[in-house]
């Protein structure tokens, strides 16, 4: 059966990974500007503090691991007072070694592994809006572990490099998700899944795409009547069955497409269209290109 998480994932094709060893001694702030991707950071030793634009501040300590799934602006800082120093994102991934912050000789008052990721698909928006703005887990040794993993990979160059960067950012970024519950994930698939009337219908959704599904089919699925199912996966997922199963379809077809490896009828019958032109049709109204324009566009990418 499918795992609908692995799925959506495994097609946002998780590549770049930049990271860095941070630390920080005495009185020290940094201040980050928004730039969107996700990123990552696990406490190695001692305590900071961080404060995201427009949410509560947190502490940091050893043991702790933060993800963002969109990076906005946000400072992070000692516990003694001092202006913020602006930092570059894009020019910090690329000093290497480790960054250190205020009192410059001496043990540092908190050492971190900090980093952010890319995506090769287009379909970013989909982690985004499965997640909530901040992921904090506080004693979960396995997420500490594969940061560093991550960071040792990304500093090597031994064979095999991009395959391994790819599978560790696969399953930090599961893990990741792992540890969010479905009353503080938002409205969508995670939501989803923590019921399990609905993720037997999820499952079957993403595992058996090409099925004409019905709501009444799937409500059998989830052992629901067809207006409790229909209720219950509209609030729990924001939109109707239906709707969600035509977003899926189509954000797999963009896919497809983008590779380049299937004609549109072999695509449209992956998908769970009877014919080309029904298919071609509903991309069509849904994306605003037609799938062969919107092949090109991506080859050309």
């Amino acid at each position: 059966m499918s795992d609908p998480l692995s799925d959506v994932i495994a097609l946002l094709k998780p590549r770049a990974v930049f990271s860095n060893g941070i630390s920080g001694a005495g009185a020290w702030a940094v201040r980050y500007p928004e730039f969107g991707l996700p990123s990552f950071c696990a406490v190695l030793e001692g305590r900071c503090r961080l404060a995201l634009d427009g949410q509560e501040p947190l502490v940091l300590e050893a043991g702790d691991f933060l993800l963002l799934p969109k990076t906005g602006g946000f400072t992070m800082s000692g516990f003694e007072p001092a202006k913020p120093v602006r930092m570059d994102p894009w020019q910090s991934a690329t000093l290497g070694g480790e960054l250190r912050h205020g009192r410059r000789g001496g043990k540092p008052d908190v050492r971190l592994l900090g980093g952010h990721f890319a995506f090769e698909s287009p379909e970013a928006g989909l982690l985004v809006s499965m997640l909530p703005p901040r992921i904090h887990v506080r004693g979960v040794e396995r997420l500490s572990t594969l940061v560093r993993l991550l960071r040792e990979e990304s500093r090597g160059q031994g064979s095999g490099r991009e395959l391994v960067l790819t599978r560790l950012v696969e399953i930090l970024l599961i893990e990741s998700v792992r540890q969010v519950s479905g009353e503080q994930a938002p409205a969508g698939l995670l939501r989803g899944l923590a019921d399990p009337r609905l993720a037997r219908a999820l499952r079957q959704m993403h595992g058996n795409l090409a099925q004409g599904w019905t709501v009444p089919r799937l409500a059998d699925v989830a052992a629901l009547s067809r207006s409790a199912f229909f209720e219950r996966f509209t609030r729990t997922l924001g939109q109707a069955p239906m709707e969600y199963l035509l977003a899926w379809r189509m954000t797999v077809a963009k896919d497809l497409l983008r590779r380049g490896e299937l004609g549109i009828g072999e695509l449209a019958e992956r998908v769970g269209y009877g014919s080309a032109s029904a298919f071609s049709t509903a991309f069509s109204r849904h994306v605003g290109l037609p799938p062969g324009r919107y092949a090109r566009s991506g080859a050309e990418a």
